[in-house]
């Protein structure tokens, strides 16, 4: 098992910054990947951006520029640093661990941005 806890959400007004924090502990074997996504209700899950072992990283359109993933191996955390905030990005963030044959979410952090 393993239990993803994420941190860093609240309220910010548009064109503020926000950083995402998660920790993953448990059997954390065969790590692929490590990301964030999120959702708005009535919406599907969508991917935020998404770093991979090596350090490569993926990233939706709408937020290219504005946030950036990074990832400490060593303490199996992901960190999201979101800037140039718009009302659009409100919504729950998900932090996600993918071992190949599975993968894992958190429960989630809210993010409101206020025009």
């Amino acid at each position: 098992q393993v239990q993803l806890v994420e941190s860093g959400g609240g309220l910010v007004q548009t064109g503020g910054s926000l950083r995402l924090s998660c920790v993953a502990s448990g059997s954390i074997f065969s790590l692929i990947a490590m990301g964030w996504y999120r959702q708005t209700p009535g919406k599907q899950r969508e991917l935020v951006a998404v770093i991979f072992n090596g350090g490569s990283t993926t990233y939706a359109d709408s937020v290219k520029g504005r946030f950036t993933i990074s990832r400490d191996n060593a303490k199996n955390t992901v960190d999201l640093q979101m800037n140039s905030l718009k009302p659009e990005d409100t919504a729950v963030y998900y932090c996600n661990v993918n071992l190949g044959v599975r993968e894992y979410w958190g429960k989630g952090t809210l993010v409101t941005v206020s025009s």
